[in-house]
């Protein structure tokens, strides 16, 4: 008995020391609810685990995961929270339901269709899903009094890309050239419009209760994301199958950022918004430092480093469906207006990414996220 309470309060001692390692939030989340759309997904199972550990009330929507081998499955965060529910964004009195049921106080939209290729392919459906499914998700807040702050996560990709070479600040133009672009600048449209006519900070406290903001972050890598077309699932894959890496647009320069840069933005904010709700409830940029913003073929030559094999195979052709060749965001705001600002660099965002694919296979993944969660934080001491 006495060694079981032994080993009990050694369990406590290390909960204590943890969450004081990643609690950067001065104990914000403890006891809020909070809703997460996309929770199966590649960020939002990060999101997830984080505020969990954080002591909140997960609810969780979204649609099934996308492989057995996602973050989401491996870790078992969806065990763990308050509500695990599979349910599609596009379906709009579903999602009152929800909200109506589990009252959030703060809502996370991640849920999205995120693949520039598939968008070309599905163009209605990502639509449906960016937009409407957005709308959606405002129109629940709307209905559900509880909600004090919806924190809207869109993409970079939204902005009108010129291919200019400095970042794009958060005053300028939305737009788009593929569908999954144009359908993120017309969510943000819409978004700007419900923040304009249903929760206008002119009238807080008089007719809402509801700090609404929206954030854009960069292309962002990290462990148990195995989307197509992306960069480093590509990569590991190949590399797991003893396969060349093939490269479809190796000069194409991307902000690269590890999925916990943008998330911390993302909580940052969503704390700030609670206590100031008429201040933060605009658009923000989470994106890296100017160093970050590198091609393809770079990263990609940094995962193989990392990873110790692989070769690169450059298979670009004139012909190939048209992705942006030079994207950058500004993240001056966040960086005076929050205090937040990127701690890693590019090789220790690769370094840290290619740490998790290398042990997924043979530890226990939710414990490896917290390490991670803990070695990103590390970072900015």
């Amino acid at each position: 008995m006495e060694e079981m309470e032994a080993h009990s309060t050694k369990h406590q001692i290390n909960d204590s020391i943890l969450l004081y390692m990643i609690d950067i939030f001065d104990n914000f989340y403890r006891g809020k609810r909070v809703l997460v759309t996309g929770h199966t997904g590649f960020k939002g199972s990060w999101l997830s685990i984080w505020l969990y550990e954080l002591g909140a009330e997960v609810i969780g929507v979204a649609k099934k995961p996308f492989t057995e081998c996602d973050n989401y499955v491996l870790s078992g965060i969806g065990s763990k929270i308050k509500a695990d529910i599979r349910a599609d964004i596009c379906d709009g009195e579903r999602m009152k339901q929800i909200f109506a049921e589990f009252q959030p106080d703060i809502v996370f939209h991640l849920a999205a269709q995120p693949l520039v290729r598939l968008s070309y392919e599905m163009p209605v459906e990502t639509y449906a899903t960016n937009v409407m499914g957005t709308i959606n998700i405002m129109e629940a807040i709307r209905a559900t009094n509880n909600v004090k702050v919806g924190v809207m996560i869109t993409t970079d990709k939204c902005y009108e890309n010129k291919e200019q070479i400095w970042g794009y600040r958060e005053n300028e133009p939305m737009g788009g050239y593929d569908p999954y672009s144009s359908s993120k600048g017309a969510a943000e449209i819409a978004i700007a419009s419900w923040r304009c006519s249903f929760f206008n900070s002119a009238d807080y406290g008089k007719k809402h209760h509801v700090s609404l903001a929206s954030v854009r972050a960069g292309n962002v890598i990290g462990g148990g994301d195995w989307a197509l077309d992306r960069i480093i699932p590509d990569c590991i894959k190949a590399l797991e199958a003893g396969k060349d890496i093939d490269i479809r647009n190796p000069q194409a320069i991307r902000p690269w950022q590890h999925v916990l840069e943008p998330l911390s933005g993302y909580m940052l904010l969503a704390s700030k918004m609670w206590k100031e709700p008429t201040k933060y409830c605009e658009g923000w940029n989470f994106g890296p430092r100017a160093e970050s913003i590198v091609p393809v073929w770079d990263v990609a030559t940094d995962v193989i480093k990392n990873y110790g094999s692989g070769q690169l195979n450059d298979i670009s052709t004139p012909n190939t469906l048209h992705e942006a060749k030079l994207l950058m965001l500004d993240i001056s705001k966040a960086k005076f207006l929050l205090g937040w600002e990127p701690r890693m660099n590019i090789h220790q965002c690769i370094a840290l990414t290619v740490d998790w694919y290398k042990r997924y296979k043979d530890e226990d993944v939710y414990a490896l996220c917290l390490e991670q969660i803990e070695t990103y934080l590390a970072y900015g001491k």
